[in-house]
């Protein structure tokens, strides 16, 4: 038998088919311990239930539970957000704004806000990586036929990074601002991400080579594709080629296209989901998120 998960699509309209209900669950989530004014954290509260909100017996500041939050005066039912959210991090290759779109039955501009919006509360730091890790970078972007010039001139590189250590593979990755993957980029994303302690595995090319061994003081394991060389006893890069595999058709069959000024919040959509996939309670986990993440304005977002 398969894991067992906390949410399914039939149990989600079941639990969640009322404000009410959605409104009690967040409750929980945000305040585990009791409610308290997000204000000033007095813990002494009254109700006021005609108008779903809370009274605060220390500053008199009148709230609701998506008071301050993502979902802070959004005019959509809260069972529309835990429908989406519940989508998002359980489709393995994502879902796009159209998608949702026609599933909650709203206009394209909402859809694309909200899906961004969940993005944003899904961005969360672990830690560093530590142990063996595999470093790889990749290319995206549109293809141009030409026989001179850079062939690399309208693509992204994106470098990830996966940790094999406790037998679930962890994921970090991020775009490598400059063009040409140049040294400051690579060095940066290892400062960030890995532990100076860690064993590192990545293929021949010389400027990941060389950071990793700047930044760990060793010289990282490496295999040498061009000859044909993927692996070699435990040293490869295709947990982390997998991940690039995973990605691309995510883009390809979900997406169609990304924007180079939004394409870190899809990395953290993804790197979330890839880091939860063995997780019973991502959808619990996610809304605990997206509860205790403050707002993102339209207006910044299109900024």
């Amino acid at each position: 038998m398969g894991q067992a998960y906390e949410m399914n699509l039939v149990k989600l309209v079941e639990d969640f088919g009322s404000e009410d209900r959605c409104r009690a669950y967040l409750e929980k989530l945000r305040w585990p311990k009791g409610v308290e004014c997000p204000r000033c954290g007095h813990k002494t509260v009254s109700r006021i239930k005609e108008r779903d909100q809370f009274d605060c017996d220390g500053c008199r500041y009148q709230f609701s539970v998506t008071a301050g939050t993502m979902m802070h005066d959004t005019k959509l039912p809260l069972w529309k957000w835990f429908l989406a959210v519940y989508m998002i991090v359980e489709s393995k290759k994502g879902v796009s704004a159209n998608q949702l779109k026609r599933s909650l039955d709203v206009s394209y501009r909402t859809a694309w806000y909200l899906c961004h919006r969940i993005r944003k509360a899904l961005e969360t730091p672990d830690g560093l990586l530590s142990g063996i890790i595999e470093i790889d970078e990749t290319m995206l972007g549109g293809r141009i036929e030409r026989t001179e010039g850079d062939p690399h001139e309208n693509k992204i590189a994106i470098i990830g990074a996966v940790e094999r250590a406790g037998g679930i593979a962890r994921l970090k990755m991020r775009e490598v601002r400059e063009h040409d993957k140049d040294e400051p980029g690579v060095g940066k994303f290892l400062r960030a991400n890995v532990s100076q302690d860690a064993k590192l595995y990545t293929d021949a090319a010389p400027v990941m080579r060389k950071q990793a061994k700047k930044h760990t003081g060793n010289t990282p394991e490496t295999v040498t594709h061009s000859k044909d060389e993927w692996v070699r006893g435990d040293v490869h890069t295709n947990s982390v080629e997998g991940v690039w595999s995973l990605f691309k058709r995510s883009v390809i069959g979900s997406y169609h296209q990304l924007s180079v000024k939004h394409l870190e919040a899809y990395l953290d959509e993804f790197e979330f989901r890839f880091n939860n996939r063995k997780n019973p309670y991502i959808f619990r986990d996610a809304m605990a998120l997206i509860v205790q993440a403050g707002n993102l304005e339209y207006s910044d977002l299109v900024a």
